[in-house]
């Protein structure tokens, strides 16, 4: 029987563009495997790639069928997705949403 992975937590930066896009697809992958919880409560900015190499993040953990959620968003993230059109409400934790 196969032992259930833990769950992991990643800490976003607080500016999130073109230099800290590979970086972030980096972390991402160094995770897979393993349920994620992501903190974006420091970022200040994000940029377009960052947030694509997100949602690929969040399809590949629903492939995997593990568990892709945000713990906690500062005001500019979860802004800046919604001015992107990126509905986040789904991907917050159930704590959260409530």
């Amino acid at each position: 029987m196969a032992a259930k992975k833990s769950g992991k937590t990643l800490n976003l930066a607080a500016i999130l563009d073109l230099n800290e896009a590979a970086p972030l697809r980096d972390k991402l992958l160094a995770m897979r495997g393993s349920d994620i919880v992501i903190d974006a409560s420091s970022v200040e900015r994000v940029g377009g790639l960052c947030t694509q190499v997100l949602l690929a993040a969040e399809k590949t953990w629903d492939q995997d069928k593990l568990s892709f959620s945000f713990s906690k968003m500062s005001d500019a993230f979860e802004k800046t997705m919604q001015l992107v059109g990126v509905d986040v409400d789904h991907l917050l934790a159930k704590e959260i949403r409530q």
